[in-house]
């Protein structure tokens, strides 16, 4: 299939569900506070979403049950809401999506909760910086492959590893449309595959492990850890190629 070339008119309307998404993301950041628990967080987020006019698109996509991706410690993409209460040291990843007016928004953040350590600010620091290392170096003519190679050199030479499995992807009248983006290089040379171009739009998405890339999905069908056992972090941001580079979409006005 086809990778969408956006006109900027449609560029619009995915900036307006990509708004909601980050307004979200902010205020459920204040949120993560220790005593409050994932199903909380979960209902206030699909009734901040609501109250702006959109619709949670992750609820019932693919049969997750709920509106916000809460993944915690171990956990790296995929969680889902629970009755566990946030503690003090714990990271979390909120991640969700938006659909109004039929286009759609998506994008993740990991916050720590309460006084957090050094190792963990320094897992979630790399899945920013990784994220906006992408974001800079995104330009017309370059190869989507080329670009995960990028993503892949940058989260080795910190010491980590990219999760395989799971990648970064277009975005549009669809939550997940063509390309894939994987965070590493697959099959074949950077410099093979379909190149970037001028009003495309899709979500890269770092997904950080420690040790191991290897996937592992616990016995609820959804959560994704390292098969290392050690915590994850994972940021997205969705952008739209325009006048040369990438935009960020996925911010607030």
């Amino acid at each position: 299939m086809a990778i969408a070339i956006r006109k900027p008119s449609e560029i619009e309307k995915l900036r307006k569900a990509n708004i909601i998404v980050a307004k979200t993301l902010n205020y459920l950041s204040q949120q993560c506070k220790p005593g409050v628990s994932l199903k909380e967080i979960d209902a206030m987020g699909e009734e901040f979403i609501r109250s702006h006019g959109a619709r949670p698109s992750f609820k019932g996509l693919y049969g997750f049950p709920a509106s916000v991706c809460t993944s915690v410690n171990e956990v790296i993409i995929h969680g889902i809401p629970t009755d566990y209460k946030l503690q003090d040291g714990d990271i979390v990843g909120l991640d969700i999506g938006t659909e109004i007016d039929g286009w759609y928004g998506d994008a993740a953040v990991t916050v720590g909760v309460g006084n957090i350590s050094k190792n963990d600010e320094a897992l979630i620091q790399i899945a920013k910086d990784t994220l906006y290392f992408a974001i800079e170096i995104i330009k017309p003519g370059m190869r989507f492959k080329e670009l995960s190679y990028e993503i892949e050199k940058f989260i080795k030479s910190r010491g980590y590893q990219p999760l395989h499995g799971f990648c970064g992807h277009g975005i549009g009248r669809k939550p997940h449309e063509e390309p894939e983006i994987p965070n590493y290089l697959e099959h074949g040379s950077p410099k093979s595959g379909p190149k970037i171009k001028e009003g495309m739009v899709f979500c890269l998405e770092p997904m950080i492990c420690q040790k191991l890339g290897t996937p592992k999905i616990l016995e609820d069908k959804w959560s994704v850890v390292s098969e290392d056992g050690l915590r994850g972090s994972h940021y997205e941001h969705t952008v739209a190629v325009i006048g040369g580079k990438a935009e960020i979409l996925s911010k607030e006005e």
